[in-house]
């Protein structure tokens, strides 16, 4: 195959439409963007260009990938600084062609240094608005390290802004330490408010996170589940019950949860039968993008074209879009001159 073909080929993977459903907002900041943030706010001596910030973004496991999370935050301080973030965000997702999304953003990480839920959200909504061309839907991440109390008064915070498309909660944070059982009350809570319900499970914790997730909590979805895997009848159930894992390939790879893609389970859950979706999920901290996951699939784990468009279409029906939203956007996707591609 010569250059320029390679290179068509390999375009096909921007140039598809698809749909993202475990991004992370904080960590899909465009690392210009984030460089600005922390000049704005005094510059830090370690991270003088963009380039050294970039290689700052690089781990060995889970919680030092957790510490480099926190330490980025401490750049976000005004809602402002969230509208900045979102659109610019939004900017780099439809250049993938990403055509929905469903976005995590973790408010009550920033409330307790004295943000609002509302004008956060507000600010989040008003960022993404001025991108065309990509519909986005809220997931308010709640942090497992908080404790079940606290979140619940961000809970009834974004009952208050619901109607800036905020959709559903997620529970995040340092799995390992925080398990599930705790926020059963809330998730139930969340329910009856009409939210949906995902929940980070399986990534640094094993097979028994997930059961508690799908089990206690009740969630539709599971954010990673990288680790069910473990446990042949956790994934005859998720199989059986149609419980979608949003995977996210190289996010395990970078922080240790597999040694190397080539490795990665995903393959085996698909031939079980498990609804699976391909996500990024810190894009930026990971040196990914949804394209590059998919571009990955069929270099190191054998995925076809054809597999891949299954796997798109796996997103848009795990989505939590309408039915008759879902029917159209598939039929959309398929009529695509890039879709066949």
């Amino acid at each position: 195959m010569n250059n320029t073909l390679r290179a068509a080929e390999s375009r096909w993977f921007d140039e598809v439409p698809k749909v993202e459903l475990h991004v992370h907002l904080e960590g899909a900041i465009p690392h210009a963007a984030l460089f600005e943030l922390i000049r704005k706010y005094g510059g830090d001596p370690s991270v003088p260009n963009v380039e050294i910030l970039a290689e700052r973004f690089r781990y060995r496991n889970f919680p030092q990938f957790i510490e480099q999370w926190m330490w980025k935050n401490q750049y976000l301080r005004e809602a402002e600084d969230f509208g900045f973030i979102a659109e610019l965000t939004a900017r780099d997702m439809a250049g993938q062609n990403i055509r929905y999304a469903e976005v995590f953003y973790s408010p009550s990480s920033f409330v307790r240094k004295g943000l609002d839920v509302q004008d956060l959200t507000q600010a989040v909504r008003a960022g993404f608005s001025k991108v065309d061309g990509i519909e986005i839907g809220l997931i308010a991440d709640l942090v497992r390290n908080n404790g079940p109390d606290n979140e619940r008064k961000t809970l009834a915070g974004l009952r208050e802004v619901k109607d800036l498309g905020v959709i559903g909660i997620g529970i995040g944070g340092s799995e390992h330490e925080f398990p599930p059982a705790p926020f059963r009350m809330l998730y139930d809570e969340a329910r009856e408010m009409g939210f949906h319900v995902n929940a980070h499970a399986g990534e640094a914790a094993g097979a028994q996170s997930v059961w508690d997730a799908v089990r206690l909590l009740r969630a539709e979805r599971i954010g990673h589940g990288t680790r069910a895997i473990e446990d042949g009848e956790l994934v005859r159930y998720l199989a059986e019950h149609r419980i979608p894992l949003d995977m996210c390939p190289m996010s395990n790879v970078r922080t240790g949860v597999v040694g190397r893609l080539a490795d990665h389970p995903i393959r085996r859950f698909v031939e079980a039968g498990v609804v699976v979706t391909v996500n990024s999920d810190d894009p930026k901290m990971f040196q990914t993008s949804l394209a590059e996951e998919y571009r990955l699939l069929e270099r190191e784990c054998g995925f076809t074209r054809s597999e891949i468009r299954a796997l798109i279409l796996s997103a848009i029906d795990a989505s939590w879009l309408p039915g008759e939203r879902k029917s159209a956007l598939a039929a959309e996707f398929r009529a695509d001159p890039d879709w066949g591609n």
